[in-house]
């Protein structure tokens, strides 16, 4: 017999941003059913942001190893006992399992059903044993999105790897080939390439291209520095199996297509062997099986469409993360998911505002970014500025030898600081301050008039707002008022 569930709220998907909805929810007394097919945490706990920096975390000790010299400390080339390493990223994912448990969220009075849930009807959503029909005054999807298929001949073909089954493996690969040069794909080859594989990353178009260009140069002289090959404005013929596939069952050979000088294809093909290959260029929304059109909610292959205010087609249903198609971040869910909160329970007018997120890629460098660009600047505003300042100024980076990096920041006619980048050491906690001064839109002489502790990395944001100043010893009247007040003085 089907049971029959009424509550407040509903929300499938139990990632950052459902698991924020439905622990707000019921703090403040809703009724909460929350559905999860997979695991608890969803990608970032499991397959993204922690495994990955617990990786990258391990690669920088490594790297520390051999880079020790110049500090007076002999360096040595360490011994990476993989297997280890595979049990400290899980470790780590172990540690933060309770915070996204299905037994604290019931502790927390959510009622947790460990299946998939479809739209029945715009407002009825059923079980995918059909044993549960679930009524509810809203619904959230928050079901994310996975590693999209690529348009490769043959690629399905083959064993390959993904963010889903990379942090899994418990040997280093030896040859190891990733297709995508966005922040995965770039934080994956050097942490692998730091822990002793030798990697190359294929990408059709330009390495970390939602990036600065000057900055993101910086990143990749560094991962070609250490090692890294990196293959900008290839495209891959076909893949098929390598032939030792036995022995590497990740294994696979890459068939690039070469070109003239002219950009013309010449019909031969260049052979790269790969132990193990990892896809890490694009993803799809995970909207297959909701029922979207029995509950009237419009969506394409970029995901669900909603307003501002994260709302769908259907004004019972919000839609947040991933699955919407645009910035995909957790911080992004949880965003989405404060928004949703105080649309359901305070009726506020909360709506989405993209200019204000930020986003980091966590190689060494790290690349950091929020707000306009440069190029959006120079497209928006005919009068601006650009203010820089290089590590290689900050006392505190030439104190642990890290002066590579600049930060950019960019200000409109009146000093309102419309965007700032940073690469550098700590670049992802500096952007931090600059998030917020860009989402309050402040003006360039705030920064200017805060005290910096010193010696940080982040004085170099204070030092770049001082430079908005930088020409004011040499206006006249500047002189002149100094000149008067001496005179009385």
């Amino acid at each position: 017999m089907t049971e029959t569930v009424t509550t407040d709220i509903c929300v499938i998907g139990a990632g950052s941003g459902g698991l924020t909805v439905a622990a707000a929810a019921a703090a403040f007394g809703q009724s909460v059913v929350l559905l999860e097919k997979g695991k608890m945490g969803g990608d970032c706990l499991n397959y993204g942001c922690v495994p990955s920096k617990a990786m990258i975390a391990a690669a920088k000790h490594a790297q520390s190893m051999r880079t020790a010299h110049p500090f007076g400390i002999s360096s040595v080339e360490p011994r990476v006992d993989y297997q280890a390493v595979h049990d400290h990223i899980h470790s780590v994912i172990s540690a933060i399992e309770p915070n996204d448990s299905v037994e604290r969220f019931e502790g927390l009075g959510v009622r947790v059903i460990q299946q998939a849930g479809s739209f029945k009807d715009a407002k009825t959503v059923v079980t995918a044993d059909g044993e549960i029909e679930i009524t509810a005054r809203h619904f959230v999807i928050a079901t994310g999105s996975s590693p999209a298929p690529l348009p490769i001949e043959r690629l399905q073909d083959v064993n390959y790897l993904t963010n889903e089954t990379f942090f899994s493996l418990t040997e280093r690969p030896d040859k190891l080939v990733i297709i995508g040069s966005g922040p995965i794909g770039m934080e994956m080859a050097q942490a692998q390439r730091r822990l002793g594989a030798q990697v190359t990353v294929l990408e059709a178009f330009s390495a970390l291209s939602k990036d600065d260009p000057e900055l993101t140069a910086v990143v990749t002289d560094q991962l070609r520095k250490e090692g890294v090959v990196i293959r900008e404005g290839v495209q891959i013929a076909r893949i098929s199996f390598a032939l030792n596939e036995v022995i590497h069952p990740y294994g696979a050979r890459v068939y690039l297509k070469v070109f003239d000088e002219n950009g013309e294809a010449t019909g031969e093909e260049e052979l790269i062997e790969a132990t193990h290959l990892l896809i890490a260029a694009g993803r799809r929304p995970n909207v297959e099986g909701l029922g979207l059109e029995n509950a009237g909610i419009k969506y394409d292959e970029r995901g669900i469409s909603v307003k501002s205010t994260m709302k769908t087609t259907n004004r019972r249903v919000y839609a947040i993360g991933d699955v919407t198609g645009g910035l995909q971040f957790t911080h992004v869910a949880g965003y989405h998911a404060g928004l949703v909160v105080r649309s359901m329970l305070f009726r506020l007018n909360a709506k989405q505002e993209t200019s204000i997120i930020p986003w980091v890629t966590y190689t060494d460098p790290e690349l950091a970014h929020v707000g306009l660009s440069e190029d959006e600047v120079r497209g928006k505003y005919k009068d601006f500025q650009i203010l820089r300042w290089p590590y290689s100024e900050n006392d505190r980076a030439q104190a642990e030898r890290k002066t590579q990096g600049l930060i950019k920041v960019l200000v409109d006619k009146r000093g309102v600081v419309l965007g700032a980048s940073v690469v550098g050491a700590n670049a992802g906690e500096i952007i931090n301050m600059w998030a917020l001064i860009v989402s309050q839109r402040m003006n360039i002489k705030d920064v200017t008039g805060y005290v910096s502790p010193y010696p940080t990395f982040s004085e170099i944001g204070r030092r770049a707002a001082i430079s908005y100043y930088g020409d004011l010893p040499k206006k006249g009247f500047i002189r002149r008022a100094i000149s008067f007040f001496k005179f009385f003085g």
